[in-house]
Protein backbone atom coordinates (compact mmCIF):
# COMPACT_ATOMS: atom_id res chain seq x y z
CA UNK A 1 0.00 0.00 0.00
CA UNK A 2 1.11 3.54 -0.66
CA UNK A 3 0.00 4.83 2.69
CA UNK A 4 3.24 5.28 5.35
CA UNK A 5 4.02 7.34 8.44
CA UNK A 6 5.71 10.70 8.46
CA UNK A 7 9.42 10.12 9.41
CA UNK A 8 12.94 12.40 9.00
CA UNK A 9 13.39 12.55 5.37
CA UNK A 10 17.00 11.28 5.17
CA UNK A 11 18.99 11.58 2.18
CA UNK A 12 20.67 8.33 2.66
CA UNK A 13 20.36 5.27 5.26
CA UNK A 14 22.73 5.94 8.42
CA UNK A 15 22.64 2.26 8.71
CA UNK A 16 24.96 1.46 4.61
CA UNK A 17 24.48 5.17 2.80
CA UNK A 18 22.24 4.01 0.44
CA UNK A 19 19.56 6.47 -0.31
CA UNK A 20 16.11 4.88 1.33
CA UNK A 21 12.92 5.10 -1.15
CA UNK A 22 10.15 7.89 0.06
CA UNK A 23 7.93 6.68 3.24
CA UNK A 24 9.99 3.46 4.13
CA UNK A 25 10.21 3.06 7.58
CA UNK A 26 13.32 0.59 7.33
CA UNK A 27 16.24 0.47 4.64
CA UNK A 28 14.95 -2.31 2.23
CA UNK A 29 19.01 -2.74 1.65
CA UNK A 30 20.03 -3.71 5.54
CA UNK A 31 17.14 -3.17 7.63
CA UNK A 32 18.55 -0.39 9.39
CA UNK A 33 15.08 1.44 11.07
CA UNK A 34 14.84 5.19 9.46
CA UNK A 35 12.11 6.37 12.01
CA UNK A 36 14.71 6.68 15.08
CA UNK A 37 17.41 7.82 13.06
CA UNK A 38 20.31 7.76 15.79
CA UNK A 39 23.82 8.35 15.29
CA UNK A 40 25.67 6.50 13.59
CA UNK A 41 28.61 4.79 15.89
CA UNK A 42 32.15 5.75 15.53
CA UNK A 43 34.96 3.36 13.62
CA UNK A 44 36.84 1.18 15.89
CA UNK A 45 39.43 3.07 16.85
CA UNK A 46 42.75 2.53 15.18
CA UNK A 47 46.37 2.92 16.99
CA UNK A 48 48.15 5.97 17.62
CA UNK A 49 49.96 7.09 14.48
CA UNK A 50 53.48 8.77 15.15
CA UNK A 51 54.88 11.48 13.56
CA UNK A 52 57.89 11.50 12.92
CA UNK A 53 60.59 13.50 14.13
CA UNK A 54 62.45 16.60 12.83
CA UNK A 55 66.16 16.34 11.65
CA UNK A 56 68.49 15.62 14.53
CA UNK A 57 70.58 18.43 14.97
CA UNK A 58 74.45 18.50 14.56
CA UNK A 59 76.06 16.18 17.62
CA UNK A 60 72.39 15.51 18.66
CA UNK A 61 72.03 11.69 19.53
CA UNK A 62 70.04 9.39 17.03
CA UNK A 63 67.85 6.86 18.20
CA UNK A 64 67.42 3.02 17.02
CA UNK A 65 64.19 2.52 15.35
CA UNK A 66 61.77 0.50 17.54
CA UNK A 67 60.75 -3.03 16.05
CA UNK A 68 58.08 -3.71 14.31
CA UNK A 69 55.15 -5.43 16.33
CA UNK A 70 54.43 -9.25 15.86
CA UNK A 71 50.82 -10.21 13.90
CA UNK A 72 48.82 -9.80 17.64
CA UNK A 73 49.51 -6.33 17.98
CA UNK A 74 51.97 -6.62 21.34
CA UNK A 75 53.48 -3.04 21.65
CA UNK A 76 57.16 -3.00 20.08
CA UNK A 77 59.79 -2.64 22.65
CA UNK A 78 60.35 0.64 24.02
CA UNK A 79 64.13 2.40 23.32
CA UNK A 80 65.17 4.32 27.05
CA UNK A 81 67.35 7.58 27.08
CA UNK A 82 69.79 5.25 29.20
CA UNK A 83 69.86 2.37 26.18
CA UNK A 84 72.55 4.59 24.30
CA UNK A 85 75.18 7.07 25.11
CA UNK A 86 74.33 10.55 25.70
CA UNK A 87 73.75 13.29 28.79
CA UNK A 88 71.19 14.64 30.78
CA UNK A 89 70.02 17.94 30.71
CA UNK A 90 72.44 18.95 33.42
CA UNK A 91 75.57 17.35 31.21
CA UNK A 92 75.99 14.66 33.27
CA UNK A 93 76.19 11.37 31.30
CA UNK A 94 73.61 9.05 31.33
CA UNK A 95 73.39 5.45 33.03
CA UNK A 96 71.18 2.49 33.23
CA UNK A 97 70.53 3.36 36.72
CA UNK A 98 68.98 6.86 35.35
CA UNK A 99 65.50 4.75 33.76
CA UNK A 100 63.94 1.61 33.76
CA UNK A 101 64.57 -0.23 30.57
CA UNK A 102 61.52 -1.25 28.74
CA UNK A 103 63.66 -4.71 27.25
CA UNK A 104 63.08 -7.97 28.52
CA UNK A 105 66.69 -8.91 30.21
CA UNK A 106 66.90 -11.29 27.58
CA UNK A 107 66.97 -8.09 25.56
CA UNK A 108 70.70 -6.63 25.21
CA UNK A 109 70.30 -3.28 24.03
CA UNK A 110 71.00 -2.38 20.49
CA UNK A 111 74.13 -0.36 19.11
CA UNK A 112 73.19 3.07 17.85
CA UNK A 113 72.49 3.50 14.23
CA UNK A 114 71.07 -0.49 13.99
CA UNK A 115 69.91 -0.86 10.89
CA UNK A 116 71.09 2.30 9.25
CA UNK A 117 68.98 5.41 8.35
CA UNK A 118 66.22 3.49 6.66
CA UNK A 119 65.44 1.46 9.54
CA UNK A 120 64.83 4.44 11.64
CA UNK A 121 61.86 5.71 9.69
CA UNK A 122 58.88 5.78 11.45
CA UNK A 123 55.87 2.97 10.93
CA UNK A 124 52.02 4.46 10.63
CA UNK A 125 50.08 1.54 12.40
CA UNK A 126 45.87 0.77 11.68
CA UNK A 127 43.88 -1.90 12.85
CA UNK A 128 43.68 -3.73 9.88
CA UNK A 129 45.87 -5.36 7.19
CA UNK A 130 44.29 -4.71 3.73
CA UNK A 131 47.38 -6.08 1.60
CA UNK A 132 49.61 -8.07 3.98
CA UNK A 133 52.32 -8.61 1.27
CA UNK A 134 52.31 -4.74 0.49
CA UNK A 135 52.69 -4.04 3.91
CA UNK A 136 56.19 -5.96 4.91
CA UNK A 137 57.05 -4.05 1.56
CA UNK A 138 56.22 -0.37 2.65
CA UNK A 139 56.11 -0.59 6.41
CA UNK A 140 52.52 0.84 6.39
CA UNK A 141 49.00 -0.63 6.87
CA UNK A 142 46.13 0.40 4.92
CA UNK A 143 43.18 1.92 6.84
CA UNK A 144 39.76 -0.40 5.84
CA UNK A 145 36.37 1.09 6.99
CA UNK A 146 34.85 -1.28 9.39
CA UNK A 147 32.42 -3.69 7.62
CA UNK A 148 29.65 -5.73 9.16
CA UNK A 149 30.16 -8.32 6.52
CA UNK A 150 33.59 -8.32 6.23
CA UNK A 151 35.65 -11.55 6.88
CA UNK A 152 37.23 -10.27 9.94
CA UNK A 153 33.96 -11.21 11.87
CA UNK A 154 34.12 -14.78 10.68
CA UNK A 155 37.37 -15.02 11.91
CA UNK A 156 36.81 -13.43 15.57
CA UNK A 157 32.64 -13.47 16.35
CA UNK A 158 31.50 -11.91 19.59
CA UNK A 159 29.48 -15.20 20.51
CA UNK A 160 30.04 -18.60 18.88
CA UNK A 161 25.85 -19.70 18.41
CA UNK A 162 24.87 -22.07 20.29
CA UNK A 163 24.46 -25.69 18.16
CA UNK A 164 20.65 -25.22 16.22
CA UNK A 165 20.22 -21.40 16.69
CA UNK A 166 20.06 -19.01 13.27
CA UNK A 167 23.73 -17.57 11.78
CA UNK A 168 23.37 -14.44 9.99
CA UNK A 169 23.42 -14.61 6.65
CA UNK A 170 25.69 -11.42 5.99
CA UNK A 171 28.83 -11.78 8.53
CA UNK A 172 27.84 -15.39 9.34
CA UNK A 173 28.60 -15.76 12.37
CA UNK A 174 26.44 -14.05 14.32
CA UNK A 175 23.51 -14.61 16.13
CA UNK A 176 19.76 -13.94 14.89
CA UNK A 177 17.85 -12.48 18.29
CA UNK A 178 14.25 -12.62 18.18
CA UNK A 179 13.37 -9.48 15.93
CA UNK A 180 15.56 -11.23 13.07
CA UNK A 181 18.66 -9.18 13.14
CA UNK A 182 21.75 -10.11 13.61
CA UNK A 183 23.42 -9.17 16.91
CA UNK A 184 27.06 -9.31 15.79
CA UNK A 185 26.58 -7.06 12.61
CA UNK A 186 23.36 -6.27 12.81
CA UNK A 187 21.98 -7.12 8.98
CA UNK A 188 18.49 -7.92 8.75
CA UNK A 189 17.53 -11.48 8.19
CA UNK A 190 15.29 -12.66 5.74
CA UNK A 191 11.95 -13.70 6.74
CA UNK A 192 9.90 -16.83 5.90
CA UNK A 193 7.48 -14.63 4.12
CA UNK A 194 10.09 -12.28 2.17
CA UNK A 195 9.11 -14.68 -0.71
CA UNK A 196 6.29 -17.52 -1.12
CA UNK A 197 5.19 -19.93 -3.57
CA UNK A 198 2.24 -22.29 -3.47
CA UNK A 199 1.37 -24.53 -6.15
CA UNK A 200 -2.18 -26.78 -6.87
CA UNK A 201 -3.19 -28.42 -9.70
CA UNK A 202 -5.14 -26.15 -11.07
CA UNK A 203 -3.60 -22.50 -9.26
CA UNK A 204 -0.42 -21.31 -8.49
CA UNK A 205 0.57 -18.27 -6.29
CA UNK A 206 3.73 -16.34 -5.67
CA UNK A 207 4.25 -13.46 -2.93
CA UNK A 208 7.73 -11.36 -2.65
CA UNK A 209 8.18 -8.70 -0.37
CA UNK A 210 9.80 -6.13 -3.56
CA UNK A 211 12.77 -4.27 -3.41
CA UNK A 212 11.97 -1.44 -0.83
CA UNK A 213 9.97 -2.60 2.24
CA UNK A 214 11.54 -4.29 4.95
CA UNK A 215 9.08 -7.15 5.02
CA UNK A 216 6.20 -8.62 3.24
CA UNK A 217 2.84 -7.19 4.39
CA UNK A 218 1.39 -9.12 1.68
CA UNK A 219 -0.55 -12.94 2.03
CA UNK A 220 -2.04 -15.61 0.09
CA UNK A 221 -4.53 -18.70 0.41
CA UNK A 222 -4.83 -20.95 -2.62
CA UNK A 223 -7.56 -23.81 -2.24
CA UNK A 224 -9.43 -26.71 -4.22
CA UNK A 225 -12.40 -28.48 -2.86
CA UNK A 226 -15.67 -30.11 -3.86
CA UNK A 227 -19.10 -29.34 -4.68
CA UNK A 228 -22.12 -31.42 -3.33
CA UNK A 229 -22.29 -32.74 -7.01
CA UNK A 230 -18.60 -33.62 -6.64
CA UNK A 231 -17.17 -30.94 -9.32
CA UNK A 232 -14.37 -29.30 -8.45
CA UNK A 233 -13.91 -25.74 -7.14
CA UNK A 234 -10.64 -23.70 -7.07
CA UNK A 235 -10.44 -20.65 -4.87
CA UNK A 236 -7.51 -17.82 -4.71
CA UNK A 237 -7.41 -15.16 -2.11
CA UNK A 238 -5.06 -12.10 -2.72
CA UNK A 239 -4.58 -9.41 0.73
CA UNK A 240 -2.33 -6.54 1.04
CA UNK A 241 -1.76 -4.84 4.51
CA UNK A 242 -2.03 -1.30 4.76
CA UNK A 243 0.98 0.04 5.36
CA UNK A 244 0.01 3.31 7.32
CA UNK A 245 -1.95 0.68 9.64
CA UNK A 246 -0.15 -1.18 12.90
CA UNK A 247 0.94 -5.30 12.03
CA UNK A 248 -0.77 -4.89 8.47
CA UNK A 249 1.59 -8.05 8.43
CA UNK A 250 -0.53 -10.26 10.21
CA UNK A 251 -4.09 -8.55 9.35
CA UNK A 252 -3.40 -9.78 5.72
CA UNK A 253 -2.06 -13.21 7.09
CA UNK A 254 -5.29 -12.99 9.54
CA UNK A 255 -7.61 -12.28 6.55
CA UNK A 256 -6.35 -14.84 3.88
CA UNK A 257 -6.30 -17.36 6.29
CA UNK A 258 -9.80 -16.74 7.10
CA UNK A 259 -11.95 -15.88 3.87
CA UNK A 260 -10.25 -19.16 2.74
CA UNK A 261 -11.54 -21.35 5.69
CA UNK A 262 -14.78 -19.96 5.29
CA UNK A 263 -15.19 -21.25 1.68
CA UNK A 264 -13.64 -24.62 2.39
CA UNK A 265 -16.62 -24.92 4.64
CA UNK A 266 -19.68 -23.23 3.09
CA UNK A 267 -18.94 -24.38 -0.94
CA UNK A 268 -19.18 -28.68 -0.06
CA UNK A 269 -22.59 -27.68 1.87
CA UNK A 270 -23.62 -26.68 -1.36
CA UNK A 271 -23.91 -22.39 -0.90
CA UNK A 272 -23.94 -20.48 -3.83
CA UNK A 273 -20.22 -19.40 -4.82
CA UNK A 274 -21.13 -16.01 -5.08
CA UNK A 275 -22.74 -16.04 -1.40
CA UNK A 276 -19.68 -17.83 -0.25
CA UNK A 277 -17.51 -15.42 -1.33
CA UNK A 278 -19.34 -12.57 0.89
CA UNK A 279 -19.54 -14.66 3.96
CA UNK A 280 -15.83 -15.21 3.39
CA UNK A 281 -15.15 -11.42 3.62
CA UNK A 282 -17.12 -11.11 6.21
CA UNK A 283 -15.18 -13.46 8.30
CA UNK A 284 -12.19 -11.86 7.00
CA UNK A 285 -13.28 -8.70 8.08
CA UNK A 286 -13.59 -9.72 11.76
CA UNK A 287 -10.41 -12.07 12.03
CA UNK A 288 -8.90 -8.42 11.68
CA UNK A 289 -11.09 -6.90 13.92
CA UNK A 290 -9.95 -9.35 16.13
CA UNK A 291 -6.46 -8.06 15.88
CA UNK A 292 -7.43 -4.82 17.53
CA UNK A 293 -8.08 -6.44 20.69
CA UNK A 294 -4.35 -5.69 21.58
CA UNK A 295 -3.13 -9.43 23.35
CA UNK A 296 -1.67 -9.20 27.33
CA UNK A 297 1.61 -9.92 25.41
CA UNK A 298 2.28 -7.83 22.87
CA UNK A 299 5.43 -6.61 22.28
CA UNK A 300 6.37 -3.54 23.76
CA UNK A 301 8.96 -2.13 21.15
CA UNK A 302 6.55 -2.24 18.35
CA UNK A 303 5.94 1.57 17.97
CA UNK A 304 2.91 1.71 16.11
CA UNK A 305 0.80 -1.06 17.80
CA UNK A 306 -1.36 1.96 19.47
CA UNK A 307 -1.56 4.38 16.25
CA UNK A 308 -4.30 2.71 14.77
CA UNK A 309 -6.06 -0.81 14.01
CA UNK A 310 -4.62 -3.44 11.88
CA UNK A 311 -5.44 -3.25 8.22
CA UNK A 312 -5.87 -4.99 4.82
CA UNK A 313 -7.54 -4.98 1.32
CA UNK A 314 -8.76 -8.58 0.02
CA UNK A 315 -9.32 -9.62 -3.35
CA UNK A 316 -10.43 -13.14 -4.20
CA UNK A 317 -11.37 -15.98 -6.99
CA UNK A 318 -13.93 -18.59 -6.70
CA UNK A 319 -14.00 -21.10 -10.11
CA UNK A 320 -17.30 -23.97 -9.74
CA UNK A 321 -19.43 -24.93 -11.85
CA UNK A 322 -19.17 -22.86 -14.74
CA UNK A 323 -18.77 -19.56 -13.08
CA UNK A 324 -16.08 -16.85 -12.23
CA UNK A 325 -17.18 -15.39 -8.64
CA UNK A 326 -14.53 -12.38 -7.93
CA UNK A 327 -14.79 -10.59 -4.23
CA UNK A 328 -13.22 -7.54 -3.17
CA UNK A 329 -12.66 -4.60 -0.82
CA UNK A 330 -9.69 -2.68 -1.39
CA UNK A 331 -7.57 -1.83 -4.57
CA UNK A 332 -6.12 -5.56 -5.61
CA UNK A 333 -7.44 -6.89 -8.21
CA UNK A 334 -8.81 -9.39 -10.78
CA UNK A 335 -7.92 -9.79 -14.31
CA UNK A 336 -9.31 -11.51 -17.61
CA UNK A 337 -6.76 -13.05 -19.18
CA UNK A 338 -8.08 -14.78 -22.63
CA UNK A 339 -6.24 -17.66 -24.23
CA UNK A 340 -6.81 -16.34 -27.72
CA UNK A 341 -5.26 -13.11 -27.15
CA UNK A 342 -7.00 -11.38 -30.10
CA UNK A 343 -9.96 -11.66 -27.72
CA UNK A 344 -10.87 -8.77 -25.26
CA UNK A 345 -9.35 -8.81 -22.14
CA UNK A 346 -10.80 -7.53 -18.66
CA UNK A 347 -10.37 -5.82 -15.53
CA UNK A 348 -13.17 -7.71 -13.26
CA UNK A 349 -12.83 -5.61 -10.36
CA UNK A 350 -13.46 -0.99 -9.68
CA UNK A 351 -10.68 0.13 -6.84
CA UNK A 352 -11.89 1.27 -3.53
CA UNK A 353 -9.93 3.97 -3.91
CA UNK A 354 -9.50 8.35 -5.16
CA UNK A 355 -8.65 7.62 -7.93
CA UNK A 356 -11.62 5.38 -8.85
CA UNK A 357 -13.87 7.43 -6.88
CA UNK A 358 -12.60 10.59 -9.03
CA UNK A 359 -13.22 8.67 -12.33
CA UNK A 360 -16.33 7.79 -11.35
CA UNK A 361 -17.69 11.05 -10.65
CA UNK A 362 -16.34 12.18 -13.51
CA UNK A 363 -13.95 14.26 -12.31
CA UNK A 364 -10.93 13.29 -13.91
CA UNK A 365 -10.05 10.65 -16.32
CA UNK A 366 -8.14 7.72 -15.67
CA UNK A 367 -5.02 9.11 -16.63
CA UNK A 368 -5.37 12.12 -14.41
CA UNK A 369 -6.15 10.13 -11.52
CA UNK A 370 -3.80 7.79 -11.11
CA UNK A 371 -0.69 10.42 -12.16
CA UNK A 372 -2.03 11.98 -8.81
CA UNK A 373 -0.45 11.27 -5.52
CA UNK A 374 -3.07 10.50 -3.83
CA UNK A 375 -4.68 7.93 -6.40
CA UNK A 376 -3.85 5.01 -4.22
CA UNK A 377 -5.40 6.64 -1.07
CA UNK A 378 -8.08 3.86 -0.40
CA UNK A 379 -11.38 4.34 0.83
CA UNK A 380 -12.74 0.44 1.09
CA UNK A 381 -10.64 -1.56 3.61
CA UNK A 382 -11.03 -4.58 6.05
CA UNK A 383 -9.89 -3.42 9.90
CA UNK A 384 -11.80 -1.83 13.13
CA UNK A 385 -11.31 1.26 11.86
CA UNK A 386 -13.22 0.79 8.67
CA UNK A 387 -16.14 3.17 7.95
CA UNK A 388 -18.38 0.49 7.19
CA UNK A 389 -17.48 -2.96 5.56
CA UNK A 390 -19.22 -3.08 2.42
CA UNK A 391 -18.03 -6.23 0.20
CA UNK A 392 -18.28 -6.52 -3.44
CA UNK A 393 -18.96 -9.81 -5.13
CA UNK A 394 -19.78 -10.30 -9.03
CA UNK A 395 -20.15 -13.41 -11.43
CA UNK A 396 -19.04 -14.31 -14.29
CA UNK A 397 -19.49 -17.08 -17.11
CA UNK A 398 -16.25 -16.97 -19.26
CA UNK A 399 -17.42 -18.68 -23.13
CA UNK A 400 -13.94 -19.77 -23.84
CA UNK A 401 -10.74 -20.57 -21.63
CA UNK A 402 -8.54 -18.13 -20.28
CA UNK A 403 -6.32 -17.07 -17.21
CA UNK A 404 -7.65 -15.39 -13.82
CA UNK A 405 -5.01 -12.83 -12.69
CA UNK A 406 -5.59 -12.13 -8.77
CA UNK A 407 -2.63 -9.22 -8.02
CA UNK A 408 -2.21 -6.84 -5.68
CA UNK A 409 -1.53 -3.30 -6.06
CA UNK A 410 2.67 -4.26 -6.07
CA UNK A 411 1.64 -6.23 -9.89
CA UNK A 412 -0.75 -3.73 -11.11
CA UNK A 413 1.56 -0.57 -10.94
CA UNK A 414 3.62 -2.11 -13.59
CA UNK A 415 0.66 -3.77 -15.81
CA UNK A 416 -2.13 -0.74 -15.17
CA UNK A 417 -4.38 -1.55 -17.59
CA UNK A 418 -6.03 -4.83 -18.93
CA UNK A 419 -4.30 -5.11 -21.84
CA UNK A 420 -1.00 -4.14 -20.15
CA UNK A 421 -1.68 -6.92 -18.03
CA UNK A 422 -2.41 -9.42 -20.53
CA UNK A 423 1.07 -8.75 -22.82
CA UNK A 424 2.96 -9.12 -19.00
CA UNK A 425 1.26 -12.82 -18.82
CA UNK A 426 3.39 -15.47 -20.25
CA UNK A 427 1.76 -17.61 -23.96
CA UNK A 428 2.10 -20.69 -21.83
CA UNK A 429 0.52 -19.56 -18.23
CA UNK A 430 -2.37 -21.57 -18.56
CA UNK A 431 0.17 -24.85 -19.04
CA UNK A 432 2.69 -23.38 -16.54
CA UNK A 433 1.21 -21.08 -13.74
CA UNK A 434 3.51 -21.33 -11.41
CA UNK A 435 6.04 -20.27 -13.93
CA UNK A 436 3.75 -17.45 -15.22
CA UNK A 437 3.52 -15.93 -11.61
CA UNK A 438 7.25 -15.91 -11.27
CA UNK A 439 7.69 -14.72 -14.33
CA UNK A 440 4.63 -11.81 -13.39
CA UNK A 441 6.45 -11.14 -9.67
CA UNK A 442 9.70 -10.55 -11.94
CA UNK A 443 8.03 -8.12 -13.88
CA UNK A 444 7.45 -5.86 -11.41
CA UNK A 445 10.85 -6.53 -9.65
CA UNK A 446 12.22 -5.39 -13.19
CA UNK A 447 9.70 -2.01 -12.88
CA UNK A 448 11.85 -1.15 -9.89
CA UNK A 449 9.71 -3.30 -7.01
CA UNK A 450 8.48 -0.32 -4.77
CA UNK A 451 5.94 -2.34 -2.69
CA UNK A 452 5.09 -5.76 -1.89
CA UNK A 453 4.14 -8.00 -4.57
CA UNK A 454 1.56 -10.88 -4.71
CA UNK A 455 -0.33 -12.93 -7.74
CA UNK A 456 -2.42 -16.18 -7.89
CA UNK A 457 -3.23 -17.35 -11.62
CA UNK A 458 -6.24 -19.99 -11.93
CA UNK A 459 -6.56 -21.16 -15.78
CA UNK A 460 -10.32 -21.55 -16.65
CA UNK A 461 -10.82 -23.99 -18.61
CA UNK A 462 -14.13 -24.57 -20.90
CA UNK A 463 -15.61 -25.41 -24.07
CA UNK A 464 -15.91 -22.79 -26.92
CA UNK A 465 -19.80 -22.07 -26.91
CA UNK A 466 -19.11 -19.52 -30.06
CA UNK A 467 -18.66 -15.65 -30.55
CA UNK A 468 -19.53 -13.42 -27.24
CA UNK A 469 -17.90 -10.82 -24.97
CA UNK A 470 -15.04 -12.48 -23.04
CA UNK A 471 -16.88 -12.20 -19.88
CA UNK A 472 -20.71 -11.57 -19.32
CA UNK A 473 -21.94 -10.81 -15.60
CA UNK A 474 -24.86 -12.66 -14.29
Amino acid sequence: MSQSHQQPALSKCPGCEEPPAAGDLFCGVCGYDLSAVPARPDDRPTMAITVPPAAPAAGAVRWPAAEETDSSDVPAPVVRPADVPGTDSGGRPLTESDTVSGRGAASPPEPVGAGGPEAAAVQVRHDDRADPGGAEASGDFALAAPDPRAAEHAAAPAAAPAPGAKVCVACRSGRVDPDGYCENCGHAQPRERDHMEQELDAVAAVSDRGLRHHRNEDSFAVSSTALPDGSPAVVAIVCDGVSSASRPDEASAAAASAANEALLESLPRGTHPQTAMHEAIVAASEAVNALAQEPAGAREHDTHRHQNAPACTLVGAIMAGGLLIVGWVGDSRVYWVPEDRTRPTARLTEDDSWAAQMVAAGLMNEAEAYADERAHAITGWLGADAYELEPHTAAFKPDRPGLVVVCTDGLWNYAESAEEMAAAVPADAREQPLRAARTLVGHALDGGGHDNVTVALLPFAVVPQGAGSACDTV
